[in-house]
């Protein structure tokens, strides 16, 4: 059983809004704030989609999907996880914009049993721990994106981390969300993207020095390998902003010239292929692009 009876989520792009589906599929509450009214609107739509699409291919019941739907309230404003168990950090993976949200959660989270949760890829949590004045009650609880589809998450306790703030954490992520739980220390990247962000700025220097094609690297990882995505597509599907800023912070840990972002991933970047998100990175993708989950976010 868990103590968790409220959940926050603050940023509503493509990974809030999956942690916040999943709290609401599992019967719980959940506050999503976002940094104005139209992005407010904007998740909410982001939200309706992923369960309707989850209800379309038979994952969710009709009447379960509403349930879910009425369980989550998108606002604008973070005085309104003054009062929860739990709140989870889901904004772009920006240090800078990280440190600023912990700091106002500070101030307005009133609870002395809250858990301020970060689902950061890549910072250090307890540099985001102390901006607050409650360090022990911060932990990683980083989620993977499909975040309904995906069952991992990586719980990532600082040095300053309590251990019944680690022990509740874990509880809520496996007894109430039903998913899977693997501990790893407090390092730039933790255990999963210091592993396959390597991997993945190998495949784009393939590119670059024009040693491959990206749809044979693809399709050479997916037949020879057995992987469901290939390198490239993969790192459209995270977002090549968002594999740059994790290679650069890996980097700045660590100093491996494996980690540094090759300059084809920072000029893509600098054009705005993102990947899906944008409809073209290595890949070019048919539809409506998701593009204001390309853009930075501002404070919330």
């Amino acid at each position: 059983m868990t103590d968790i009876k409220r959940v926050g989520v603050v940023g509503c792009g493509l990974m809030g809004a999956g942690i916040a589906e999943v709290c609401a599929r599992a019967d719980m509450p959940v506050t999503v704030v976002e940094r104005d009214a139209e992005a407010a609107r904007r998740g909410r739509l982001r939200i309706a989609r992923s369960l309707d699409r989850a209800a379309a291919h038979g994952r969710l019941t009709a009447e379960r999907r509403e349930t879910a739907a009425a369980r989550i309230t998108v606002v604008d404003r973070i005085e309104a996880l003054h009062d929860h168990d739990l709140v989870i950090e889901a904004v772009a993976e920006d240090e800078a914009l990280k440190l600023d949200v912990f700091t106002r959660l500070d101030a307005v989270v009133t609870g002395d049993h809250t858990i301020l949760a970060t689902n950061t890829s890549s910072i250090p949590v307890i540099r985001l721990a102390a901006a607050t004045s409650r360090p022990d009650r911060v932990v990683g609880v980083h989620f993977f994106n499909p975040v309904p589809v995906l069952r991992l998450v990586e719980l990532v306790p600082s040095l300053l981390t309590s251990a019944d703030t680690a022990a509740r954490a874990e509880a809520f992520v496996t007894g109430t969300l039903g998913k899977e739980v693997v501990r790893t220390q407090d390092r730039a990247g933790f255990i999963v993207n210091a592993l396959l962000v390597p991997y993945l700025l190998a495949a784009v220097r393939m590119v670059e020095s024009g040693s491959a094609t990206v749809e044979d690297i693809d399709r050479g990882m997916v037949l020879g390998c057995a992987h469901p995505l290939g390198p490239l597509a993969l790192t459209d599907l995270i977002g090549l902003d968002t594999t740059r800023a994790i290679a650069e912070s890996l980097y700045a840990e660590f100093r491996e010239p494996l980690y540094s972002p090759p300059p084809l991933l920072s000029r893509m970047v600098e054009a705005g292929l993102l990947g899906r998100k944008s409809g073209r990175g290595f890949h070019t993708y048919a539809g409506r692009p998701e593009r204001e989950a390309a853009v930075p976010q501002e404070r919330p």
